[in-house]
């Protein structure tokens, strides 16, 4: 039987980015500025783990106070109703050397979904203060339309006002928690 090895989140290395398409012309890049998380692994790579996300809804940050309330509304992401986020993976696994492909089960705004992620793995480095961490950048697509975020405008020549698909930037460090 292998020695499983529970791993949290560093949020002091880490970050959870998000960027979605406004006017068709360009990006809008926010953030989640509160997050946790950890991974539990068997042997000695990541093949298999079990990763688990959860976000605080509330700390998201585009950089302007006004939008940031309007995501935090009915007409997103209702987080007075839906406080968190959630990511629960099932399956984790290997392709190529430094690749993986993450499946898992997303809940946002009360709806859960699968959804596919890239995984990159970065490496590992010891600290300077002893411990050992790993790092990862996950990214993929959600459509949030599937999730109930369905506010849109149309724009002046038809399009729409925000994109449909919102891709997801997570660069995270993970450390060994000490039994």
């Amino acid at each position: 039987m292998k020695n499983k090895t529970t791993w949290v989140i560093d949020p002091v290395h880490s970050e959870v980015l998000f960027k979605i398409k406004h006017l068709v012309i360009s990006s809008v890049t926010g953030s989640f500025r509160k997050f946790e998380g950890n991974v539990i692994s068997e042997g000695t790579d990541f093949s298999n783990a079990k990763f688990s996300f959860r976000i605080d809804v509330k700390s998201i940050d585009t950089n302007q106070s006004q939008r940031d309330e309007h995501l935090r509304s009915g007409d997103f992401f209702e987080a007075h109703t839906y406080p968190e986020i959630f990511f629960d993976s099932t399956s984790f696994l290997k392709e190529g050397n430094n690749g993986y492909k993450m499946i898992g089960n997303l809940t946002l705004k009360g709806v859960t979904k699968p959804i596919e992620l890239n995984v990159e793995y970065g490496g590992f480095e010891n600290d300077g203060h002893g411990n050992v961490k790993h790092g990862f950048e996950i990214t993929g697509t959600v459509n949030r339309k599937e999730f109930g975020m369905s506010w849109n405008k149309i724009t002046d020549k038809g399009g729409l006002g925000l994109g449909e698909d919102v891709k997801l930037i997570a660069n995270i460090q993970i450390s060994k928690i000490v039994e």
